[in-house]
């Protein structure tokens, strides 16, 4: 290439990084401008005030109100069909909902942001880790590919060399991961790697959705570790999306349970599970098997429920 293309195409990589990297502080700053407006609930870093979604005649989620502290932990506990998922969808941005509210730092998410900077300083608000990591991760793109990615997107002045190595020792893999592809890593280790890219953009808010359900019990208490100490470590909030009682009693602070959509109970995680008030968390305490257990006595009180 001629010198003076060279010259002109290093220009213009500057001048474009130069373009993402004051888009993204303006977009910062213009969330930020609305920080005025937190007032009462200072102290949380999510509230979730009012919220409905219906599919046709299904109210999926009817009047669901919440908040999460910062650096809390919050439980939602439900069956299949119970609305927990379609309410995290709707705290992440993945849905929209037909009413309500729902606030991270004190900046309104129901209003849509306009211009690409103001719409991933919103996906830096909240991030979300699925059940099934083999399908977020693309699996031609090795684990350091995939960091980058997301930290050239978000991050474009950084030095992402360091990060990338920082986020590999905060999950616990180390940089001897970093040129795999997912395929060639176990399930837990998938697990890590969705866990850092969604903390490669500094969320305020993780949201889990059923994100140990499909590992072994072993690999579980690993990743519940895991993500006790970056809690720990960051003062992230964390939502958890689980039908697994023993999940909400190890890692969360607060709990709500919901059925048809609706939030039925509500309170402290220790006492919700040691003193449920309600029948039908009474109900999913006594579905976990144990000695004694009468699957036919909690299938009779499910239907008269």
């Amino acid at each position: 290439m001629p010198e003076n293309a060279k010259t002109a195409v290093n220009a213009e990589n500057a001048e474009n990084a130069v373009t993402a990297v004051t888009a993204v502080t303006a977009g910062t700053a213009a969330m930020d401008a609305e920080d005025a407006r937190y007032g009462e609930n200072a102290g949380d870093v999510l509230v979730v005030r009012g919220l409905r979604r219906s599919y046709g005649a299904v109210r999926a989620v009817d009047d669901v109100s919440f908040t999460l502290p910062h650096g809390g932990s919050l439980g939602i506990v439900g069956e299949s069909g119970s609305g927990k998922t379609t309410t995290a969808r709707i705290v992440v941005g993945l849905e929209r909902a037909d009413e309500g509210e729902v606030h991270v730092r004190g900046r309104s998410r129901t209003v849509r942001r306009r211009g690409r900077a103001q719409r991933l300083a919103r996906a830096r608000e909240v991030q979300m880790v699925f059940q099934d990591p083999l399908q977020s991760l693309d699996p031609r793109t090795s684990v350091d590919a995939a960091l980058r990615e997301t930290l050239r997107l978000h991050f474009p002045g950084r030095d992402h060399d360091r990060r990338v190595r920082e986020l590999l020792d905060q999950v616990g893999l180390g940089t001897r991961a970093a040129d795999a592809l997912p395929r060639r890593l176990s399930g837990g280790q998938r697990q890590r790697v969705a866990i850092a890219r969604a903390l490669a953009v500094e969320p305020a808010v993780l949201v889990l959705d059923e994100a140990v359900a499909a590992l072994d019990v072993s690999v579980q208490a690993q990743i519940l570790n895991l993500l006790a100490d970056i809690r720990e470590q960051t003062s992230i909030g964390y939502l958890f999306i689980t039908h697994d009682l023993g999940v909400v009693r190890c890692v969360t602070d607060d709990v709500i349970v919901m059925r048809h959509g609706a939030v039925v109970e509500a309170g402290r995680t220790a006492e919700v599970l040691a003193a449920p008030q309600h029948p039908y968390t009474r109900l999913l305490l006594e579905s976990v098997p144990r000695p004694g257990w009468d699957p036919e006595r909690i299938a009779a009180a499910r239907r008269a429920l």
